[in-house]
C-alpha cells in the first residue's frame, strides 16, 4: 500500500515538473542520438579516407560537430537536472509540510519528530531526483537499443550475436533492482530511527547532564548504527556485485560481436569502417553501467517515496463551515467523550458542562487524562467518541478560522515561533494591534522583563535568554492576545512563582477578554481561585463543585499531596 502511494508521489513529482522533465529527456536523448550517429559517420569517414575520396573533409567536419554537440548538450543537461530536482524537491517539501501541519499534533503520536524531519528533508530530496532520473533513464535505454539497431543495420548477425547474451543482462538488472530496494528500505528506516533518538536526546540535554548518563545515552542513540552500517555496506555490495557481473558479461558480448564483424571483414561483407562502427555500437549496446546507475537512483527515489507516503496517509483534520452564534458567552459542553492513547482508554465517557464566563480548573493525578481533555476541549485533538460543543455548535462543524479565532491556548512549554518577542505574542490566526500585544504582556507579567531586553519587543527570540517562567509568561501573553470565547491553559503557570501566578490569575479574570477559561491545575492555589473544579479520576469526572466543597473530601486533598 505504501509502495503504491509512494509511486503516486513520484508520478506527482514528475507531473509538477513535466515541462522541465520533457526538456531534460529531449536533451539527454539528443545527446544519445549524436553518440549513436557518430560511429556510423566515423566508419563512413574512415572508408572515404582510405579510398582517398574528395568528399572526405566534409565528413571529417561532421565528425567534429558530432563530438562537440554532446558536450554542449551535457552542459544543458546538468543545468536542467539541477533546476528540475530543486523544483520537484521544493514542491514535495511544501506539500508534505502543509499536510503535517494540517494533520496536527496527533501525527507525532505515530512518528517521532526526528523521523518526521528525516522524511520531510532527506526522503523528499531523494524523491525530488526522480523526474531527472526518469528522463535520463529514457536516454540510458535509448543508448543500448540504438546500439543494437546500429549493429543490425551494419550486419543482422552482429545484432543476433549481441541479443544472444541480452537475457543475462536483463536478469542482472532485475536482481539488482530487487536487492537494492530491500537494502534501501531498511537503511532509510534505521536512518529515521537514529534521527528520532537524536532529537529526543537534544530535547533532554539538561536531564542527561544532571543524571550523568551521557555515555549511556550516546550508546542508545547510536544503537541503530551497526544495522545502518550493515545495510549501507550491503547496498554497495549489491551495486559492486552487479557492476562486476556486468563487467564480466559485457566484454564477452563485445568480443563476440567483434569476432563476427572480423569474419564479415574477412569474407568481404564488411568494410574497415563497418568494423570500426560495429566496435563502437557494441560499446553503446552494452551500456549497462549507465543504466544501473539510473536504476539505482530510481530505486532510491521509490523507497524514499514509500516512506514519505506514510505520514501523508494520515488524513488532515477536517473542518466545517459553521460560525458561532452572535452574542454567545463561550458555553462549553462535553458529552460521552472517549479517547484512547497507545491502546489505553484515557477518557471514558466524560460529561462536562462549563457555563459561559466560568473559570473551570481541571484537577487529577498524573496520567488521568487532563491534557487530553484540554486538547479535545479546543479541538487540538478529536475524541474517539462523543461530542464537544461551544455555544451549541459542534467543534468539528466550525470553520477553521472561526475555531482558531475563538479558542486560545497556552502550554507548559510554549514554542517561540514569531521571530521576535513581540512577534511571538502576536503569533496566531489574526494579528493583534501593537497596543493589544503590550496589554497582553502586562496581563501575563511579561512587559517588565521584555522592556529590559536589548531591543524590547523587537528583540529576536534567538537573542533573548529566557528562564522557564519568562518563557511561560510569553506563552500566556500570546494566549491572552488571542483570547476569544474559550481560553485553555494546559499547565501554563507551573514555572511561575506564587506571587507572579497570583497576579496572572487576577489578570486572567479581570483583564483578559476570554469568555470561558479551562485551566489544567496542579497547584491548590490555582484550583482555589477557579469558579468551579472538575475532578478527573480514572478517565472519568469523579466530581464537580467549588474547591471549598471538594476540599472536604480526603481523597480530593490527596490529589495535591501525591
Amino acid at each position: 500500500m505504501a509502495r503504491t502511494a509512494g509511486d503516486r508521489l513520484v508520478a506527482d513529482a514528475v507531473r509538477r515538473t513535466a515541462a522541465r522533465t520533457a526538456a531534460l529527456a529531449l536533451t539527454a536523448t539528443a545527446s544519445t542520438a549524436a553518440a549513436l550517429l557518430l560511429p556510423a559517420v566515423l566508419g563512413h569517414t574512415l572508408d572515404l579516407l582510405l579510398a582517398r575520396r574528395g568528399e572526405a573533409p566534409r565528413w571529417v567536419w561532421l565528425c567534429a560537430a558530432l563530438i562537440l554537440l554532446p558536450a554542449v548538450l551535457d552542459a544543458t543537461d546538468d543545468l536542467l537536472t539541477g533546476t528540475t530536482t530543486a523544483r520537484a524537491t521544493a514542491g514535495l517539501r511544501h506539500r508534505c509540510l502543509r499536510h503535517v501541519l494540517a494533520v496536527g499534533p496527533r501525527l507525532t503520536g505515530h512518528f517521532a519528530p526526528g523521523d518526521l524531519v528525516t522524511r520531510l528533508v532527506g526522503n523528499a530530496a531523494a524523491v525530488g531526483t526522480a523526474p531527472a532520473s526518469l528522463a535520463r533513464t529514457v536516454a540510458s535505454v535509448a543508448g543500448p537499443v540504438g546500439g543494437i539497431v546500429g549493429l543490425g543495420l551494419i550486419d543482422p548477425w552482429l545484432a543476433v550475436t549481441f541479443l544472444a547474451g541480452a537475457p543475462v543482462l536483463a536478469l542482472l538488472l532485475r536482481a539488482f533492482a530487487r536487492a537494492s530496494a530491500d537494502s534501501l528500505t531498511a537503511y532509510q528506516r534505521l536512518q529515521g530511527d537514529l534521527a528520532g533518538r537524536l532529537v529526543e536526546a537534544l530535547g533532554g540535554l539538561r536531564t542527561i547532564a544532571a543524571a550523568g548518563t551521557a555515555d549511556r545515552e550516546r550508546e542508545r542513540i547510536l544503537r541503530p548504527l551497526p544495522g545502518l552500517s550493515q545495510y549501507g555496506h550491503r547496498m554497495w555490495q549489491v551495486q559492486g556485485r552487479s557492476t562486476a557481473q556486468a563487467a564480466t558479461v559485457v566484454p564477452l558480448l563485445q568480443i563476440a560481436v567483434l569476432a563476427v564483424a572480423g569474419l564479415g571483414l574477412a569474407h568481404g561483407r564488411l568494410s574497415v569502417g563497418d568494423l570500426l562502427a560495429a566496435s563502437r555500437y557494441a560499446v553503446l549496446a552494452a551500456g549497462i553501467g549507465m543504466l544501473v546507475g539510473q536504476l539505482n537512483a530510481l530505486v532510491h527515489s521509490r523507497t524514499a517515496a514509500a516512506r514519505l507516503a506514510e505520514p501523508l496517509a494520515h488524513a488532515p483534520t477536517a473542518h466545517g463551515t459553521r460560525r458561532l452564534p452572535e452574542g454567545g458567552d463561550g458555553t462549553l459542553r462535553l458529552r460521552g467523550v472517549r479517547a484512547e492513547r497507545g491502546g489505553r482508554h484515557v477518557l471514558r465517557g466524560v460529561d462536562l458542562d462549563v457555563p459561559g464566563g466560568t473559570t473551570l480548573a481541571v484537577v487529577g493525578r498524573s496520567g488521568t487524562g487532563k491534557s487530553v481533555l484540554a486538547a479535545i476541549a479546543g479541538r487540538l485533538a478529536d475524541p474517539d467518541g462523543g461530542t464537544v460543543t461551544l455555544d451549541g455548535v459542534p467543534l468539528d462543524g466550525l470553520a477553521h478560522e472561526e475555531l482558531r479565532r475563538e479558542v486560545g491556548y497556552a502550554f507548559e512549554r510554549p514554542a517561540l515561533l514569531g521571530g521576535t518577542i513581540g512577534g511571538t505574542i502576536g503569533f496566531g490566526a489574526s494579528l493583534p494591534a501593537p497596543e493589544a500585544v503590550t496589554a497582553a504582556a502586562r496581563a501575563a507579567c511579561a512587559d517588565d522583563f521584555i522592556r529590559r531586553l536589548p531591543d524590547g519587543y523587537v528583540t529576536p527570540c534567538a537573542d533573548a535568554p529566557l528562564s522557564g517562567g519568562e518563557l511561560q509568561r510569553l506563552g500566556l501573553a500570546r494566549a491572552f492576545a488571542h483570547a476569544g470565547r474559550l481560553l485553555v491553559l494546559d499547565d501554563a503557570t507551573s514555572s511561575l512563582d506564587s506571587v507572579t501566578e497570583l497576579k496572572v490569575s487576577r489578570a486572567l479574570v479581570h483583564d483578559v477578554t476570554a469568555g470561558t477559561r479551562l485551566i489544567v491545575a496542579h497547584r491548590v492555589t490555582t484550583a482555589a481561585r477557579a469558579d468551579r473544579v472538575a475532578w478527573l479520576d480514572g478517565g472519568r469526572i469523579r466530581a464537580t463543585g467549588t474547591h471549598e466543597e471538594l476540599w472536604q473530601r480526603a481523597d480530593y486533598r490527596a490529589v495535591f499531596e501525591g
